[in-house]
């Protein structure tokens, strides 16, 4: 698997994607109804593509799921507002290889933070899984953190 950034053709195959997967997030604690902002908009993946946030995860030529990041200007920070992978792929472990081609975009970044819903309990034990920490709960949400040692 790798990452690149969105390319204009694919903008509402992902948005596909997301609706896809987010809307799976019912059977494992999530709850019908409260979806990430903007998770079925095209013009605002448009948006985030414009910005250079939005990345396509790909296997060989197969577009697979995506990400939405927001690194700090040096790059030693990233925020990780969204990934998804499509639910035609879930369970085969392309979640997990998502999040080690993240951090390997940003290979000087210190850190990685994201949020998740509390209730969700399939994102809190991934994002555990792949070797993130509870940083807080607050407002109904989880926030995470991973940070690297360079020693």
């Amino acid at each position: 698997m790798y990452i690149v950034k969105a390319e204009a053709d694919s903008i509402e195959k992902i948005v596909d994607m997301s609706v896809r997967a987010f809307k799976t997030d019912v059977s494992v604690g999530g709850i019908e109804g409260e979806y990430p902002p903007e998770f079925d908009s095209v013009e605002w993946h448009k948006q985030m593509s414009r910005e250079g946030h939005l990345y396509q995860a790909m296997i060989g030529k197969d577009l697979v799921g995506a990400a939405i990041l927001f690194p700090d200007e040096t790059k030693s920070s990233v925020y990780i507002g969204r990934i998804f992978i499509d639910s035609v792929h879930h369970r085969k472990g392309y979640g997990t290889h998502l999040m080690e081609c993240i951090e390997e975009h940003y290979p000087f970044a210190v850190e990685f933070n994201l949020d998740t819903p509390i209730h969700n309990v399939r994102t809190n034990a991934f994002y555990k899984k792949t070797g993130y920490r509870v940083k807080k709960i607050e407002d109904g949400f989880v926030f995470y953190q991973k940070r690297r040692d360079f020693q």
